[in-house]
């Protein structure tokens, strides 16, 4: 019983809170363009049908459906994750009537403010915590096996010079080594009132975003400062364009086969697992693990794969070049061929997850 109960708390609950959030705000986003856009939202459903519990407010029926890993927001006069093709009746308040533009923006608004969570909850951060600022150009973190480690370099040393020039800032470091191209640097440091030096050759890396920078393998000491809330803001932004550049190189490693599907994929159990660790580290970490979700959710769902937001986009592109809509019975069996895949998409990722963990 205690064994069911620890599972509970360090799993399930931040499992529940992490999905039930990211998934809220994703269907927030379609319900508020619809709308606004005079179309008439049905039903509100966390999780794919069939479904289980809800009440009816107003024409919206609010509910809990079977399968948790996603929900829908039904709109009048839309096939979509319901499978229901006896709404469509042609109603000026239908989702088919509206402009083309207008159902565009109402489909991308999910992906939208999944994007703004992970920005809100970053700026938060930022405003709470503060922002990590370099305390002049001391040394924290010598990394193995780079050249500085290999020149004696060490956590504390206060560097001097580079290349002749003098510095007084962690900015001048990294803007001299990381812009080098010309083979060895005279780096110059202090440690305890002596002074040391050495001839190091940067190494030519790509760093998490992608980029090609050159490296010696040291890290600043930084300290919290407090920041506004423009400042908080902006950083919420420049963190979330980061992290997305970052994420669409791991997808194109992903889909070049140099990381494997199974590596590269995380099921409901490894995401329990991870929300896990990061709710016993401080709620403030979870927050975070929920933004790094919750970007991937928005980013995931513009595939173009029916059901997913990304494969309403493509219909409605279809729609655009051919001037015309699909047929009603085209547009099912592309959904239900999308419920197929995505079923059989999860199953493989929760297969995954049990042989990873286990």
């Amino acid at each position: 019983m205690l064994t069911i109960a620890n599972t509970l708390l360090s799993y399930v609950i931040p499992l529940v809170f992490v999905l039930g959030l990211l998934i809220f705000f994703h269907e927030l986003g379609h319900f508020i363009f619809a709308k606004l856009s005079g179309i008439r939202v049905e039903r509100f459903s966390l999780g794919f049908p069939p479904r289980l519990i809800g009440k009816k407010v107003g024409e919206t029926d609010y509910c809990i459906s079977a399968i948790p890993f996603g929900g829908y927001v039904k709109m009048s006069g839309m096939i979509d994750e319901s499978l229901d093709k006896d709404g469509i009746k042609g109603e000026p308040y239908e989702f088919m009537s509206k402009p083309l533009s207008v159902r565009a923006m109402v489909i991308a608004a999910g992906p939208l403010f999944n994007v703004l969570l992970t920005v809100i909850i970053f700026a938060f951060s930022i405003y709470f915590q503060g922002v990590p600022k370099p305390v002049g150009p001391v040394v924290e973190e010598v990394v193995e096996d780079y050249p500085a480690m290999q020149a004696g370099l060490q956590s504390g040393d206060v560097i001097t010079r580079v290349d002749e020039q003098p510095i007084e800032t962690w900015q001048d470091v990294t803007s001299i080594i990381h812009n080098h191209s010309r083979g060895a640097l005279e780096i110059e440091w202090k440690r305890n009132g002596e002074t040391f030096s050495a001839t190091i050759t940067p190494r030519y890396v790509e760093n998490q975003l992608g980029e090609a920078v050159y490296m010696i393998g040291i890290s600043p000491k930084t300290k919290m400062v407090s920041a506004g809330v423009f400042e908080s803001i902006g950083f919420g932004f420049s963190n979330t364009w980061n992290l997305t550049k970052m994420m669409f190189r791991a997808f194109g490693l992903l889909f070049s086969g140099e990381v494997s599907a199974k590596e590269g994929l995380a099921g409901p159990i490894r995401i329990a697992q991870m929300a896990g660790e990061s709710a016993k580290s401080g709620m403030g970490n979870l927050f975070i693990f929920t933004a790094l979700i919750s970007l991937n959710l928005g980013i995931l769902n513009l595939l173009p794969i029916p059901v997913l937001d990304g494969g309403h986009l493509l219909l409605l592109g279809t729609e655009a070049v051919m001037r015309r809509p699909l047929s009603v019975r085209v547009r099912m069996i592309i959904q239900q061929i999308g419920m197929v895949v995505i079923l059989a998409i999860m199953l493989f990722v929760i297969i995954n997850d049990v042989m990873q963990v286990w």
